[in-house]
């Protein structure tokens, strides 16, 4: 009688609370499992819809004591139309050219992923890392992973973008840009890129990790429309059928 090979149980652990990142003064709790084996594109992509994110070869979700404020968010591509001020970001960057690299770190990036935190967030965890903390970051995958780059006329690195395959989009990982050219607005040129090759990929989302609607670092992902939200288990339509306004603010995804 044959028998059939029994799946490993995937075990789920809460971290110990933490200052949340994001709202001062409150704390940050969360959910995690290992990504290992030979299921963990598949399980990747289911936790990927039930909101979870990858770091490394962890996925993790939000739990907080009393707080919702994280919302999962993704972009509907074949639907995404681009405002006045990304159609201006597009054009702005016109000489910008993009490149799929695989997920190996390099010095080259590195000095500007330092110069970005360094401007950006330097009171983080991440401006303290050094080079072998990059390299985890960007080659500690068990999944379908890419760096997608960004090259100015001279071929100067610019901006970068690490980024997840999923069965059904792709998923911004970190992006990290030259804050010498934050008028430029590569963080929003890399997600507009993200959607236009979904598009010729007939892959139906982008996944931007967490909306934070409080944080004014996190608010910008509102911008994308049409995009989704996952409450209560499932995913809705943001803000109804109107765009939310249009408000600057820095530019980050992760």
């Amino acid at each position: 009688m044959l028998q059939r090979a029994q799946r490993r149980p995937q075990f789920f652990y809460t971290t110990a609370p933490l200052p949340c990142p994001y709202l001062p003064g409150r704390t940050e709790r969360k959910i995690v499992t290992e990504l290992s084996g030979a299921e963990s594109e598949a399980l990747h992509d289911r936790l990927s819809r039930a909101g979870f994110r990858r770091s490394h070869n962890i996925a993790y979700a939000p739990v907080c004591p009393g707080c919702q404020a994280c919302v999962p968010i993704r972009i509907v591509v074949d639907e995404f139309i681009p405002s006045r001020t990304q159609r201006r970001i597009i054009k702005s960057n016109l000489d910008v050219m993009t490149h799929e690299v695989p997920a190996r770190a390099t010095a080259e990036q590195f000095a500007l992923f330092q110069r970005y935190q360094r401007a950006r967030h330097g009171d983080g965890d991440m401006a303290a890392m050094g080079y072998y903390d990059y390299r985890a970051m960007v080659e500690d995958t068990p999944i379908s992973t890419m760096m997608i780059e960004f090259r100015d006329a001279p071929d100067r690195l610019v901006g970068a973008c690490l980024t997840d395959w999923l069965s059904d989009g792709l998923s911004a990982v970190y992006s990290f840009f030259d804050p010498a050219l934050a008028s430029r607005s590569l963080g929003t040129q890399a997600i507009l890129h993200l959607i236009a090759r979904a598009r010729q990929l007939r892959l139906p989302y982008v996944y931007l990790g967490y909306w934070v609607p409080q944080s004014a670092k996190m608010a910008y992902k509102a911008r994308f429309f049409p995009s989704e939200i996952l409450t209560a288990g499932s995913w809705h339509r943001l803000n109804g059928a109107a765009p939310p306004a249009e408000v600057l603010v820095p530019e980050s995804v992760g």
